[in-house]
């Protein structure tokens, strides 16, 4: 009765003044929905500042009613508390029963009890808040960590402690200098990893900094630029005041921590650290009676200490620029030594810290299939789901990173702890049959069977998908017969059931599927290509006439500098489309918007989103089908709001006619050994649907005695297109 969780009060933002409103007044969800969509995607974004700079939001207003009388509305509303949630990591706990303190509310939905009071009101009527941050980060290394020890211990060595860690590992820190930070805690983002780059970090107090440098406050006030200066020798370290040097030389003159102020409030003004706290909230808050307060008691202290009161003031005005900036320094340590760490399971133990992480986004594919590119950048070898080998989680196989059964789609955590269960109990699966009869096909269902065989969970067994899949639906009606008459009691003295007779487990005599068809179905069940890509034996033609493979564009784009970025929670300036390119890449999902369509593309290197606008829409727009190849020219940048990389297209063609236009010839070569009569016979065959067009046939031929190039006549001039390819 003394512990609580605290409340938190969602107020109407902007957007959700306006569609609530145009929901209560009564107006179709698409007019309300044109609207909102006009209001910019900006933090703390008002009405009022989206009609000053939404020029057509602004046009609405004026010349349409029933939008005036929503925004006019909505104007009023804004700001409004809407709903009550609960405090992310808040909890109080009070000397005595909670309601000797606060009102206290209950969730209708959960039933947990929380303080009606806000995190600011707890606080004010004297209670204690504390934060509790569930990290799961930490999850991550107590993962990797057992991996790593069970590894240790059949070598025969210790197990490791990662708090007995040394924080000057040369190979941690060279992971750090070259951003290889993907998966390491608070280093991961793109801006992050460009600023690692230019800090060069090479101490753990570097770490530190950069975790308390990549905010927005430092980032929007060039602190970023003169704190990688100095470091560097390329700038001089300057001190606003000579009693100041002791404390900023670890940060090169820059007030980068909350404690530096307190450290100089007490050093230069003779503050206590009780005060000197004081003053560092006064600073954070900006509360311009309470700092018109502590100016003066820190020039009247400052002038008992020696020190000048013009100097004074002057350095109190430093102090109070870039106090609103600094950072707990406790928190950028306590985040530093888990990125530290995190940093030294990737560099010393990359398949068990990789497999780890895996396993905590099992739900995300997105994540997974980004996870498993920084893999593949590691050369980690990646295993695919096997029902004889694989765990829940993605776990380590000699060396390789095998795939996680609780990463399948449409596999639910029951279905496989129940499967692994059996194969614990009765041994390796040794055919199709003999495992769905020792499951309880109660637990699990065709189609998730289905599923298993379609993500390549069943090579182990059988190789030939298409045969699993034709001998399903048998081998699960005998299973179920099987085992409704062992439940009845309906076994011979053989063990068998007696209404089934014997088992047949050979699989159908049927051809496998083609590459093609076995990838499909692989992204289908694993929700991306693991084993391969369709796009893989186009390589090497596309090569010809695409600027680079898309996962080549961070060798190609800049990423921003650190002033041009912002931390992961606030949005970040977009800047204007750059590099011209032109690239190829599988369809995989398109969404559409008003005057543009937004495509997502791959190569299997990596993704890239594809924004078509309405003036060149109509004459592609045939082509934005799921698993079409285009071929795609345009400008490319990073994408700063979603991470990765968009491309803003020009133009948008077929991989047919992006042969037609680029192809100079079709080169052929023919084996030394072939006989003259099959190489005609068969060439004439193939070329023969493909006659009369543009692009001429070269032939490279060799007898074993010389060789030659042919160029073939006119009339077997060909028209390039995939099934000319295929033949």
């Amino acid at each position: 009765d003394q512990v609580s969780q605290i409340i938190t009060y969602g107020t109407l933002a902007a957007k959700a003044a306006v569609r609530d409103c145009g929901r209560v007044l009564g107006f179709n969800y698409g007019f309300v929905d044109s609207i909102a969509k006009l209001i910019p995607l900006e933090l703390n974004i008002t009405l009022e500042k989206a009609l000053r700079d939404e020029p057509e939001l602004k046009q609405r207003y004026e010349r349409e009613d029933d939008t005036r009388s929503i925004l006019d509305l909505a104007m009023q509303l804004e700001g409004v508390a809407r709903n009550a949630g609960k405090h992310a990591g808040g909890l109080v706990i009070a000397p005595g029963p909670l309601t000797d303190y606060t009102p206290l509310y209950t969730d209708p939905r959960s039933g947990s009890v929380v303080t009606q009071f806000d995190k600011n009101d707890v606080e004010s009527i004297g209670l204690v808040k504390f934060d509790f941050l569930g990290l799961r980060n930490l999850t991550i290394i107590d993962w990797a960590l057992q991996a790593v020890n069970q590894k240790r211990v059949q070598a025969g060595e210790a197990e490791l402690v990662l708090d007995e860690l040394q924080l000057d590992d040369a190979e941690s820190f060279s992971l750090l200098q070259k951003a290889h930070t993907t998966a390491v805690f608070q280093l991961e983002s793109r801006g992050m990893k460009d600023l690692l780059r230019k800090l060069v970090p090479d101490s753990f107090d570097d770490i530190v900094a950069a975790v308390a440098l990549f905010r927005p406050g430092p980032l929007d006030a060039g602190m970023v630029d003169d704190y990688v200066e100095r470091k560097h020798g390329r700038a001089k370290v300057n001190y606003p005041h000579p009693l100041t040097e002791p404390i900023l030389k670890p940060t090169y003159g820059v007030i980068l921590y909350q404690e530096q102020v307190m450290q100089i409030a007490q050093e230069v003004a003779g503050y206590t650290l009780g005060s000197a706290d004081i003053l560092r909230k006064a600073m954070g808050k900006k509360d311009p009676k309470i700092m018109a307060e502590q100016r003066a008691i820190f020039i009247e202290g400052a002038e008992k200490n020696g020190v000048d009161a013009q100097d004074a003031k002057s350095l109190f005005d430093s102090i109070e620029k870039f106090a609103g900036y600094g950072f707990n320094k406790s928190h950028s340590v306590a985040y530093a030594l888990v990125a530290y760490q995190t940093a030294w399971l990737k560099a010393h133990y990359p398949a068990e810290f990789m497999a780890a992480v895996l396993s905590a986004d099992l739900d995300f594919t997105d994540k997974i299939a980004n996870l498993i590119e920084d893999c593949r950048a590691m050369q980690l070898e990646l295993l695919p789901p096997d029902i004889n080998h694989s765990g829940f989680r993605f776990q380590v196989e000699d060396g390789a990173i095998r795939y996680g059964l609780g990463a399948i789609k449409g596999m639910g955590e029951a279905v496989i702890e129940h499967l692994l269960a059996v194969r614990e109990r009765s041994g390796r699966f040794e055919s199709l049959g003999s495992m769905l009869r020792e499951l309880e096909l109660a637990k699990v269902t065709r189609k998730q069977i289905e599923t298993l065989i379609r993500a390549g969970a069943f090579k182990s067994i059988s190789s030939n998908q298409s045969a699993l899949i034709q001998a399903l639906p048998d081998a699960w009606a005998t299973a179920e017969r099987h085992q409704s008459d062992t439940e009845a009691g309906q076994t011979s003295l053989f063990g068998a059931a007696s209404t089934t007779g014997s088992f047949d487990d050979r699989l159908p005599d049927v051809a496998s599927w083609t590459t093609l068809q076995r990838l499909s179905a692989e992204h289908k069940s694993l929700g991306l290509y693991l084993t391969g890509h369709p796009m893989d034996d186009l390589h090497a033609e596309l090569a010809g006439f695409v600027s680079c493979k898309l996962g080549q564009l961070p060798d190609r784009i800049k990423a921003p500098s650190p002033s041009e970025s912002a931390s992961d929670d606030t949005p970040r300036k977009r800047r204007s489309f750059g590099t011209p390119m032109t690239l190829a890449g599988m369809v995989r999902a398109v969404r559409r918007r008003p005057g543009r369509m937004f495509a997502a593309i791959d190569d299997g290197s990596g993704p890239l989103e594809v924004a078509v606008f309405d003036r060149i829409l109509n004459d592609c727009v045939h082509l934005l089908n799921a698993n079409e190849v285009i071929v795609v020219s345009g400008k490319v940048d990073i994408d700063d709001f979603n991470g990765g990389y968009r491309m803003v297209a020009e133009q948008i063609i077929s991989l047919d006619d992006a042969r037609a236009r680029f192809a100079r010839c079709l080169h052929l070569s023919l084996a030394p050994d072939a006989h003259n009569q099959e190489i005609e016979q068969d060439l004439a065959a193939a070329l023969r649907p493909y006659r009369n067009g543009s692009i001429p046939v070269l032939l490279d031929y060799s007898n074993g005695k010389a060789s030659t190039r042919i160029k073939l006549g006119q009339d077997w001039r060909i028209q390039p297109c995939a099934e000319l390819m295929a033949a």
